[in-house]
């Protein structure tokens, strides 16, 4: 199978849901969540980082805060978020600082737009105040897949890459062509070496073949 197909059916499972491969945690008495809007997601593609905010129920059962919140399900949306609480998204050593905008159907729902220029994972630290709860949490949303594993058909842009790499190719048969040539000039010239040896022993067979004949005469 295609590797890029295969690679692509991996994925595929992650557009179904609206929580799959989102990442869940707890602040205080609140529930957090995150996930990339659309999935797949991939590089040089306009995106943006879900973040959900609502009340937590208690779980006597579960000590755990980060497993209580993973426990439940996102309702009763916290709102009023927008000028309190931001995102920053960081790669590597590379960081921007996203504002959030709400979800105007969906209360408590907000996104971080942005659009990830390469593959890799990504850190988002959600900074501020969740009414007067302070925040100041690391999550990670799902990996960012590189571009290429899903563009159908292949792009037309040739990269510096793909340049190298024909660059090479050519090279590489420019100097099979340079050894086959030297190859058939060495042959073509022991040929000639081969037809001229035969030339002087059929003229040196005649010779004497004429000298016999004399010899018999005389």
């Amino acid at each position: 199978m295609n590797l890029k197909i295969l690679f692509l059916l991996l994925l595929l499972p992650s557009s179904f849901g609206i929580a799959y491969g989102h990442t869940v945690d707890a602040v205080g008495e609140y529930r957090v969540e995150i996930g990339w809007m659309n999935e797949p997601v991939v590089s040089g593609e306009t995106n943006a980082i879900e973040f959900y905010v609502s009340p937590m129920n208690t779980c006597p059962e579960i000590p755990e805060p980060i497993k209580c919140a993973e426990s439940q399900e996102f309702q009763n949306g916290v709102e009023g978020l927008k000028k309190t609480v931001k995102m920053q998204l960081i790669y590597k050593d590379e960081s921007i600082t996203l504002p959030l905008s709400p979800d105007h159907n969906i209360p408590g729902k907000y996104y971080a737009f942005v659009n990830p220029t390469v593959s890799g994972f990504y850190q988002a630290n959600i900074l501020g105040s969740i009414k007067d709860t302070p925040i100041s949490l690391s999550m990670h949303p799902p990996k960012v897949a590189e571009r290429a594993y899903i563009e159908f058909p292949e792009p037309s842009d040739i990269t510096v890459q793909q340049m190298i790499d024909g660059h090479t190719a050519l090279i590489e048969d420019i100097g099979d062509l340079e050894d086959s040539v030297k190859n058939l000039e060495e042959t073509k010239q022991q040929m000639d070496m081969g037809y001229a040896g035969i030339g002087v022993g059929i003229i040196g067979i005649a010779i004497a073949v004429v000298a016999l004949a004399k010899s018999k005469k005389n």
